[in-house]
């Protein structure tokens, strides 16, 4: 699809802002050719063409990528990413750049998300450099540096580049991403990221397909995240009409028990946004059985978000062995916390897991 004259002029100026991108997500073919295994899509990319993300393109037969700049970015609460067992009560700085592998339609981040796609989508790009980024992370007094706002995974070397500053550091590095990955994209951050937020927003191909996806390459990523030992949590943005059915959050549920029990699973509440008005929000009533269809999935840690203080116990960590309350929340404030610091619960020790120290 060509650009319009406005995302063109946004794209003249993010071509400059690129690099080279890793060897290891790239495949050199006949004819200048390339195929790019950041996401999922693993496009083939002819020269002077560029990816379905629209922020990879092949110049002269080499993959460039984005760099050395952010489009978004704050510190806030980790329990906003959502990260519920990595570092209660810690701050994460949160950078962002431009583009996406999909195009829900829901998008709450489209601004950034969307850029190059719909010319509404101007957030305009930041020079900055990851020295900056550790030094921002330090004065803010995070404990946790993530990639975020658009897709993360088609912007990976830039992430790589800023976790291999600020893991020397003492922070914790995350990813919040789509899940629509690759072994080899994988392979890449797992030695610099700790922590990885996967977005499973359907379990029906026909949904996905609609946002540009395919299930399969969803439900691999989970696997492939937790086999590579990452910190895995993820969430289902409950969506009336489109996802929400009980058959649907079962199968959700029942596949990521079959993964591990233990991988906390964030069912949040859906508000209008974007080009999906017509929905209706989703209510509390709706989380809540949402959360009781993962518990009876044998799901250890399942969290109602998005609607504080209205979802009863499913805010809360609570120890699966003796119910202790562990993490009491509202919202993104953690009123009370007795996780000890190498992840057990004070009453009974049995371990807890995730990064709690």
């Amino acid at each position: 699809m060509p650009l319009t004259a406005t995302a063109a002029s946004l794209a003249e100026v993010l071509d400059e802002m690129t690099a080279e991108g890793a060897a290891e997500l790239t495949e050199h073919l006949a004819g200048n050719a390339l195929k790019c295994y950041a996401c999922g899509h693993r496009c083939l990319i002819k020269e002077g063409k560029r990816g379905i993300c629209k922020v990879r393109f092949n110049e002269g037969g080499h993959l460039r990528v984005p760099a050395n700049y952010v489009a978004a970015l704050a510190c806030d609460p980790t329990e906003k990413k959502p990260f519920f067992h990595c570092l209660p009560g810690s701050d994460t700085l949160t950078f962002g750049m431009l583009g996406c592998d999909l195009h829900c339609a829901y998008c709450q981040n489209w601004l950034t998300s969307q850029a190059l796609r719909d010319d509404a989508a101007v957030s305009p790009p930041q020079v900055m450099t990851a020295d900056r980024l550790v030094a921002m992370a330090k004065a803010y007094g995070a404990s946790m540096v993530g990639s975020s706002y658009n897709e993360p995974l088609i912007t990976a070397e830039w992430a790589v580049e800023v976790f291999k500053k600020v893991r020397p550091e003492g922070f914790r590095t995350a990813f919040i991403s789509n899940g629509n990955a690759t072994p080899q994209v994988l392979d890449y951050l797992r030695p610099w990221t700790d922590c990885y937020k996967i977005d499973l927003k359907s379990m029906s191909d026909r949904n996905y397909r609609q946002l540009g996806g395919v299930v399969d390459n969803i439900l691999d990523t989970v696997k492939m995240v937790h086999e590579r030992g990452f910190w895995e949590e993820i969430v289902t943005l409950v969506i009336p009409g489109f996802n929400d059915s009980e058959d649907e959050l079962k199968r959700a549920a029942d596949f990521i028990a079959s993964v591990s029990p233990d991988i906390p699973w964030h069912v949040t509440a859906f508000h209008q946004d974007y080009h999906m008005q017509d929905n209706a929000n989703t209510t509390a009533e709706q989380l809540v059985r949402a959360c009781e269809i993962g518990r009876d999935a044998g799901l250890r840690y399942v969290y109602a978000g998005n609607l504080p203080g209205r979802v009863g116990r499913w805010e809360n960590t609570y120890c699966p062995n003796c119910d202790e309350l562990l993490v009491e929340r509202y919202g993104y404030l953690i009123r009370q916390m007795k996780v000890t610091s190498d992840g057990q619960c004070p009453s009974c020790s049995t371990r807890i897991p995730g990064v709690w120290s």
